[in-house]
């Protein structure tokens, strides 16, 4: 428990301590192994009988400083950081479930993840069943008795469509189930899903933890039980962070409360302002009065996140021609950073879908989406708008 009560706080002043040189800023500590004082600390070391660094793989210094900050946020017992996202969405599962379980899952997910329920598991005999994140009495009926967790992101990825974190947590405990939830697109500075019961938390650090677009991490946060399984695993299987990452990505989490400030602003202007667009089929964005569940992102979400979708008119094509269009916009697969991105989804980050089930999640050849970053608000509606009239 950190002694210091507030967020901005603890992301800022929970550090490694001191070595003899006094140094201010934590140092980066690229050593692959730690030596033992002497052969019966290695050996207590190795029996899991004393705490301590033993080998990279293992722990380190910089990573052990990543979590710390990120479990005091999330309020989780512990955690484990991973090489990328997609390594701890992979080991929170993997680490967990057996040949024979069943996983009940929301529909709208990352294709990556969706990759794994369809293509990997089912080499092992683990079965899933994706349920429809805006029908709450199709969850229940989907859960068989083999069903051994729920995993779900919120707000989901890319089609910003929310779940009801308490209900679901309810429905886990009712149960018996490990809840598994995806909080990489709102932080933990807007929700901690801990609160709502949730067993474990998944990051994408890559994303707005670290913010700048420099690095790829990932993290697994939650119960202490479920945590020490997940921990064997990575340990065993190597998907570990590196100790240069691990520090940049605690330093990252330093302004995380203000930069989470910064592009929830941005983008909640720009989805007010295009809101009604004539290019535009739709605008959907959490705080959105307009957006079908406004009255649960409000409840759950201390604001409406960085991310905003558009449909433009036209479709496919169309769409094609505004990414041309723009000027200062980047146009990548990622999300998260201080510059602003847009993202085709269709031909990107869920192309591997079939058509049907990216119409399932709302995902349609037209649909944009913009990761909105930290320049002035007005310089990133003017990119936006220019590309809209010049894609016509």
């Amino acid at each position: 428990m950190s002694e210091f009560k507030h967020i901005e706080t603890q992301a800022i002043r929970t550090q490694n301590g001191k070595a003899s040189y006094r140094e201010h800023s934590a140092p980066i500590y690229m050593t692959s192994s730690f030596t033992f004082e002497d052969a019966e600390q290695a050996r207590a070391l190795f029996a899991d009988e004393i705490d301590g660094n033993i080998y990279t793989r293992f722990s380190n210094p910089n990573n052990s400083e990543f979590i710390e900050k990120l479990c005091l946020l999330e309020e989780t017992a512990d955690g484990v950081p991973t090489a990328s996202g997609m390594a701890a969405m992979f080991s929170s599962m993997a680490a967990l479930l057996e040949s024979g379980d069943h996983v009940l899952s929301s529909r709208s997910i990352f294709g990556s993840t969706h990759q794994i329920f369809t293509q990997i598991f089912p080499k092992w005999g683990i079965e899933h069943t994706y349920a429809d994140i805006n029908n709450p009495s199709d969850w229940e009926a989907k859960i068989k008795p083999n069903t051994k967790m729920i995993f779900a992101e919120t707000p989901s990825n890319p089609g910003l469509d929310l779940i009801d974190l308490e209900w679901l947590g309810q429905l886990a405990e009712k149960h018996g189930l490990i809840l598994n939830i995806d909080n990489c697109f709102a932080t933990p500075i807007l929700q901690q899903p801990s609160k709502f019961g949730a067993h474990l938390i998944t990051h994408s650090a890559t994303k707005f933890i670290d913010g700048q677009g420099r690095t790829i991490g990932g993290a697994i946060l939650g119960r202490q039980d479920l945590i020490d399984k997940v921990r064997f695993f990575i340990r065993h299987t190597g998907p570990s962070l590196s100790p240069f990452n691990g520090w940049l990505l605690s330093k990252s989490l330093e302004t995380l409360p203000l930069r989470m400030s910064k592009h929830c602003e941005n983008a909640k202007k720009i989805a007010e302002y295009l809101e009604g667009h004539e290019e535009l089929e739709s605008v959907k964005y959490p705080f959105l009065k307009s957006h079908p569940q406004y009255e649960l992102a409000k409840k759950q979400m201390k604001y409406g996140g960085g991310l905003i979708t558009f449909i433009v008119k036209g479709g496919l094509e169309r769409g094609k021609r505004f990414l041309n269009s723009l000027n200062m916009l980047s146009f990548t697969a990622n999300l998260g950073d201080s510059r602003t991105i847009a993202t085709h989804p269709t031909s990107t980050t869920h192309s591997k879908l079939s058509e049907e089930d990216r119409q399932a999640v709302g995902i349609s050849p037209g649909l944009i989406r913009i990761s909105v970053g930290l320049e002035n608000v007005n310089d990133i509606l003017e990119d936006i708008v220019n590309a809209l009239n010049a894609s016509k």
